[in-house]
């Protein structure tokens, strides 16, 4: 039996997904990528092989993806979290034909064919405005957990309006807002609705009448978020079980494709 892993190297979290040759997931894990990247990979790589009992040498094919893909030494290829994302979000929800992936320092809006591949992409890397490194900031801000922080919307009674997502100046101006006497969840609803708007701009050009969309990545967690960005875009969003994990099902996938001669 082979096995083939794939690595998505992101600037928050590291995921490792191991499938084999029917396809099926067998393995997978996430740890925190903190200040080293090659640290983080060995260490998910290590977790996926151990939940299996294999080593290394049942790899068949490894490929790498995300922001710190070229730290996996191991790696037979390094693919672009843009071709991954897609994949792993085709295999897991096939009507998909739009893509939101909100990740740790940026989001990327991505149209597929029917068979997974990019027709055209948006993306948003030159500012962390409306990523989870944002919501992460705005969360201490409120003082909140980011699990409390993602519900608490929900009880929102009216929406306060955040002029700016700009990381610096939104927090400011939530400060001022809580020394106003501004309710949480106002707040909240708040920001989840500026950072909708923001990523529905970038988005809707991408988007049609007929289109299922997927939101994945770390902030797809958000129900909050999740809520605020279905308004924006009229419909409901397809989140996979564990939408983190997309890019590197999709690394595994295009790995399985690139050994067995199928791609």
């Amino acid at each position: 039996m082979n096995y083939f892993l794939g690595l998505d190297s992101g600037s928050t979290t590291t995921k490792a997904v191991i499938i084999n040759e029917t396809r099926k997931i067998v393995s997978q894990a996430i740890v925190p990528t903190g200040a080293n990247s090659r640290a983080a990979i060995n260490k998910v790589t290590g977790t996926v092989l151990k939940q299996i009992k294999i080593t290394p040498g049942d790899i068949a094919c490894t490929v790498s993806t995300g922001y710190g893909r070229k730290q996996a030494a191991t790696a037979d290829k390094q693919v672009t979290e843009i071709t991954c994302h897609a994949r792993g979000v085709n295999w897991l929800i096939p009507d998909a034909r739009t893509i939101i992936d909100i990740g740790g320092q940026d989001f990327k809006i991505m149209a597929l064919d029917s068979k997974g591949n990019v027709i055209d992409f948006r993306m948003n890397d030159k500012c962390a405005a409306g990523t989870g490194r944002f919501m992460e900031v705005m969360a201490r801000v409120l003082e909140l957990e980011l699990d409390h922080f993602s519900v608490i919307a929900l009880k929102a009674q009216k929406r306060v309006e955040i002029t700016s997502v700009c990381t610096v100046f939104a927090e400011t101006e939530v400060i001022n807002h809580i020394s106003s006497g501004t309710p949480l969840p106002d707040l909240a609803n708040g920001i989840f609705t500026a950072v909708a708007t923001r990523v529905y701009a970038l988005a809707r050009s991408l988007i049609t009448s007929s289109s299922v969309v997927a939101f994945t990545g770390g902030v797809a967690q958000n129900i909050g978020m999740a809520k605020a960005l279905e308004e924006k875009v009229g419909q409901k969003l397809e989140v996979p079980p564990q939408p983190q994990m997309t890019g590197a099902i999709g690394a595994a996938l295009v790995a399985a494709n690139h050994f067995l001669k199928q791609e």
